[in-house]
């Protein structure tokens, strides 16, 4: 079986389904805080509680499709949009994104984000 390389179409962001930018690259960071349940007379915690996930992303070189340069995007004013990751074999999606960071540059009738740094409310895998 043929295995598909991901390219940039295959990483992009969705905003009301509506495909707005591709993207590079991208870096995933998932973090958690756990809290240690401690008991009286014990010398260690007894359990441990599992804290909320946060998922921070950082995109590299985000390019707006035509049809948003068209429309007029501003990435600046983008609130509760969508990160779509499609791999060989699943498409991971992280859901209710916002904006932490934007570096741009621009050329003549384009928009390039050089950086971008995300946080998203939720993460989610997809059989492909």
């Amino acid at each position: 079986m043929i295995q598909k390389i991901p390219t940039t179409a295959d990483i992009y962001l969705e905003v009301d389904g509506v495909r707005v930018a591709v993207v590079q690259s991208y870096r995933a960071l998932t973090t958690r805080q756990s809290r240690a349940v401690e008991a009286f007379g014990q010398e260690e915690p007894v359990a441990t509680i599992r804290g909320a996930s946060r998922y921070t992303l950082e995109l590299s070189r985000l390019y707006a499709t035509d049809d948003a340069i068209r429309d007029g995007i501003d990435f600046s004013k983008l609130d509760g949009f969508s990160l779509v990751i499609c791999k060989p074999d699943r498409s991971i999606i992280y859901y209710d994104c916002q904006w932490q960071e934007l570096s741009e540059s621009a050329e003549v009738g384009g928009t390039v984000l050089e950086r971008v740094s995300i946080v998203a409310g939720h993460r989610t895998e997809l059989p492909r």
